[in-house]
């Protein structure tokens, strides 16, 4: 289970030109940087304005599509399925992005290091490094005690607390926190008791060069009218179960059955997700393809009719909300705080929970193209103007102006990525 390096592009950049550029290392626990949209986004922007970048990540064959970019891998875990098993996991993986980081110091001196990932472990990694001066970002797009609430149904016991007491060390020890928006910055602030100006928000809308809508495949359909769309990693707190629960109401009980619905994307939800579509009896109507490349993934969105957002957590920025706005797809969530400041008018709104009033949605909304319409448009307005990753890269990279005290122009290094995920 040796650890590799990979270096794509060409290496044989001036030593005097490497030594003006400064070095940034980013570590994401425990997934691939092909697995990682934002992190590709983040590397990209970081190259594209002068710095150079290491990424140290799990081992995945996707990742070799990533040009001038120093990849530290490690060869990747086996899941866990029990709180023991989370443990032996994210432990590995901690070992082995501690030791990589040490090597890439002890090879090519880093000037700055971003952690990201749950749960809130890699400010221990950072420690030492710190010690030398080199400064942490904490990129914060979770909260782990939240999702052990999710998780496990308590907010109580040993692991609850030393979650919330690892999000705190992670907080303290950063000298910026990156957080994806107002709701967790708020909650940075407040529980990490931060100085104000050390927290940053960097939303994670997709790039705009690579929402171009794709030629739509009609198969995809499996020779419905209608198409609708879930597209991303499937996890517990995703509540793909609700979705399937919608669709279950809108077949049985409103009667609906000229629509065919497919959930694009794999996790550990993935197969109890296939078994409740069996007990629910809509196995007809429902798919599972899998994870997508990017390819793939946006020509289900280009072809689809509308998009489902089942997420129940009322301070997520569901990014895969942002995905549907900007290739023009309405969707259909519930009424949370931070998705309707995402969406706005490009969404319809359920009560939270409600599963017969999503499914309803649905409904009313295939049956009007004309408002399909209008909220595509918004949708996809509200990417170009405000969301999108070519708005929030400001932000970002004004993290590392500030920390190094310099600024670095646009174009200075070329483009990171020959073909990417977004």
């Amino acid at each position: 289970m040796s650890p590799t390096e990979v270096l794509t592009g060409s290496s044989a950049t001036p030593a005097v030109t490497r030594a003006r550029r400064p070095h940034v290392l980013l570590v994401v626990e425990n997934v691939a940087l092909a697995r990682d949209h934002r992190l590709q986004k983040q590397v990209s922007s970081l190259h594209t304005h002068g710095y150079r970048v290491t990424v140290i990540c799990r081992s995945d064959p996707g990742n070799d599509r990533f040009a001038r970019a120093r990849l530290r891998t490690y060869r990747a875990p086996a899941d866990a399925q029990s709180k023991l098993g989370f443990i032996r996991e994210y432990g590995y993986s901690f070992a082995m992005a501690g030791w990589l980081a040490a090597r890439v110091f002890m090879t090519d001196r880093f000037d700055v290091l971003q952690v990201s990932g749950t749960p809130d472990i890699y400010f221990a990694l950072a420690a030492p490094f710190k010690l030398i001066g080199r400064p942490l970002v904490f990129d914060q797009r979770d909260l782990s005690p939240e999702l052990y609430e999710l998780r496990y149904g308590r907010r109580d016991g040993a692991v609850y607390r030393l979650l919330r007491w690892l999000e705190r060390r992670s907080y303290r020890a950063a000298d910026q926190v990156i957080t994806v928006n107002s709701s967790l910055e708020k909650i940075a602030y407040a529980r990490g008791r931060l100085p104000q100006g050390r927290v940053t928000v960097v939303m994670n809308g997709p790039s705009l060069e690579l929402t171009r809508r794709r030629p739509t495949r009609p198969e995809l359909k499996h020779g419905q009218p209608f198409l609708c769309c879930w597209l991303g990693l499937m996890g517990p707190q995703d509540r793909v179960d609700m979705a399937l629960r919608a669709i279950d109401y809108l077949v049985h009980v409103i009667g609906r059955t000229d629509c065919h619905f497919t959930f694009v994307g794999d996790g550990e939800a993935r197969a109890p997700s296939q078994q409740l579509a069996a007990e629910l009896g809509i196995s007809g109507w429902v798919t599972f393809p899998g994870w997508a490349d990017q390819e793939e993934a946006y020509t289900y969105l280009s072809t689809a009719d509308l998009g489902l957002e089942p997420n129940t957590e009322d301070i997520v920025s569901p990014v895969k909300g942002m995905e549907y706005m900007a290739f023009g797809l309405p969707f259909v969530s519930f009424d949370l705080t931070e998705t309707r400041a995402l969406a706005a008018d490009a969404a319809a709104y359920a009560r939270p929970a409600d599963v017969p009033g999503f499914a309803r949605l649905i409904d009313e909304l295939l049956r009007d193209p004309a408002r399909r319409a209008q909220m595509a448009r918004t949708g996809r307005r509200r990417i170009e103007e405000h969301l999108a990753w070519d708005r929030q890269e400001e932000a970002y990279i004004g993290v590392y102006q500030r920390l190094l005290g310099r600024s670095r122009r646009p174009g200075q290094a070329g483009d990171l990525m020959a073909e990417g995920v977004e």
